[in-house]
C-alpha cells in the first residue's frame, strides 16, 4: 500500500466526515485486498498531526476517534462565518453539569445537597436531550433515584479523549483567572462537537467553587434563555454539521 495514498484517504475522510472517526472506520474505507493494518493507520494519523502543527487546523483525538478541527486560537475569527446567535446556558445548568462530571455517578438529590437548591427538571432534560448525560443505574436506597453520568458525546463535544483528561480539582486551587463558566461554541450548528481541554478546566473550576460552598445561585433560570452568554473560543470542526441539533 502506497503511504501517500493512505495518508490522502485518511485526511480526506477526516475532513469530509464532520465527526470523529475511529480507527476501525478509517480501516473500512480501504479495499480488503489493499487495506493497511491498524499500526499503519495510527502512524498516518501521527504524521498528519505533526504536519498540522503550525496550521490553522489540527487533528485531535477524542472519545469517539479522531477529527479535524479549527485550532482553538482561531475559533473566534472562524465563528464569524455563521451569524447564528450564541447558545445561552444558565449558571444553574453549568453548575449541575460540573457536579455530574466530577461526582459521577450522582443522583439528582446529591446534586441538590451540594448546590443547596432544587434542580430544575428542565436542566436535567436539556442535558439528556443534548446527549451530555445519561442514566447509568439507580441508587440502592428508598425511591431508587436515578444515577447520572456523562456520555461519550460529552467527551467528544468538549474535546476530551477520556475523563482522565479533566484536571483534578486540587490542581485548580492556585490557578488565577480561570473562567467559572463553560466556554461553548458561538454556533451549535457550526461546531457540533468542537472544543478542547480548556472546557475541562472550566468544569473543574465551577465544581470546585460549588464544593467550597461559595454558592451564589440566582435561581434555576430557564437554561437556554436566561443564562450567561458563552464565548466562541472552542475549536470548530473543519466540516460544519448541517443547521440543527448537535445530537
Amino acid at each position: 500500500m502506497n503511504e501517500q495514498y493512505t495518508r490522502n484517504v485518511v485526511e480526506a475522510a477526516l475532513l469530509a466526515a464532520g465527526r470523529p472517526l475511529s480507527i476501525e472506520e478509517l480501516l473500512a474505507l480501504f479495499d480488503e485486498r489493499s487495506r493497511p493494518d491498524k499500526e499503519e493507520i495510527e502512524a498516518t494519523l501521527a504524521t498528519l498531526t505533526e504536519d498540522y502543527g503550525d496550521r490553522g487546523i489540527e487533528i485531535r483525538k477524542v472519545a469517539s476517534g479522531y477529527r479535524v478541527q479549527v485550532r482553538t486560537a482561531l475559533a473566534g475569527e472562524v465563528s464569524r462565518l455563521w451569524q447564528d446567535r450564541p447558545q445561552r446556558y444558565s449558571r444553574a445548568l453549568l453548575e449541575t453539569l460540573a457536579l455530574i462530571t466530577y461526582r459521577q455517578p450522582v443522583t439528582r438529590g446529591e446534586i441538590e445537597d451540594v448546590r443547596g437548591v432544587q434542580v430544575n427538571p428542565n436542566i436535567i432534560r436539556t442535558l439528556l436531550d443534548r446527549g451530555w448525560i445519561r442514566v447509568v443505574g439507580h441508587r440502592d436506597v428508598p425511591g431508587h433515584p436515578e444515577l447520572l453520568a456523562t456520555t461519550r458525546e460529552f467527551l467528544d463535544y468538549f474535546g476530551l479523549a477520556s475523563l482522565e483528561d479533566l484536571p483534578a480539582l486540587a490542581d485548580l486551587r492556585d490557578m488565577d483567572n480561570v473562567g467559572l463558566q463553560l466556554e461553548l461554541p458561538a454556533s451549535d450548528a457550526a461546531s457540533a462537537d468542537g472544543g478542547d481541554t480548556g472546557h475541562g478546566a472550566a468544569l473543574a473550576a465551577e465544581s470546585e467553587r460549588q464544593l467550597a460552598g461559595d454558592d451564589d445561585d440566582g435561581g434555576e433560570e430557564e437554561e437556554s434563555a436566561a443564562g450567561h452568554e458563552q464565548s466562541s473560543s472552542t475549536g470548530l470542526v473543519a466540516h460544519p454539521a448541517p443547521h440543527g441539533d448537535d445530537f
